[in-house]
């Protein structure tokens, strides 16, 4: 009969990190993170981190180099306030309305407007190049 000697533990491997930029796997305590502005980034529980989105990489060279690329894209509020818009719609119960739609997203009304416009027209722009795929509002472009 095969026994465990009792003086051997089971070891856990160290968790690991994997890199943004060049995909490498290391130990989670050599991590470089932080965040970065971006417009496409809704939290999913913690709306005062919207619009940053969390970045590890394996060095600060490879953190410098994907804060850099974040740095040249544009900040686009609509992007932002769509992906608060699809949190809204996607978690909690459903929304009804425009208000509570406001109430849920801290938007208001012309915002919101903005923000399905800006969702739908990417959306219609996919649709020409084969993707097809509904709106925030179920396809059509008002609400």
């Amino acid at each position: 009969m095969w026994k465990r000697k009792k003086d051997r533990r089971r070891v856990d491997p160290a968790p690991l990190e994997l890199c943004d930029l060049c995909a490498r796997t290391f130990p989670e305590d050599e991590a470089v993170s932080g965040y970065v502005p971006d417009s496409s980034c809704a939290h999913p529980r913690r709306q005062w981190f919207d619009g940053l989105r969390p970045v590890t990489a394996c060095s600060e060279e490879h953190f410098g180099v994907i804060r850099e690329e974040y740095r040249l894209r544009p900040f686009v509020p609509e992007e932002l306030w769509a992906a608060k818009v699809n949190r809204a719609l996607t978690t909690g119960r459903p929304v009804l309305t425009l208000e509570e739609l406001g109430r849920r997203t801290g938007l208001h009304e012309p915002e919101l407007r903005r923000a399905i416009a800006w969702h739908n027209e990417r959306l219609r722009h996919a649709g020409a190049n084969g993707a097809g795929a509904n709106g925030i509002d179920g396809g059509t472009s008002t609400v």
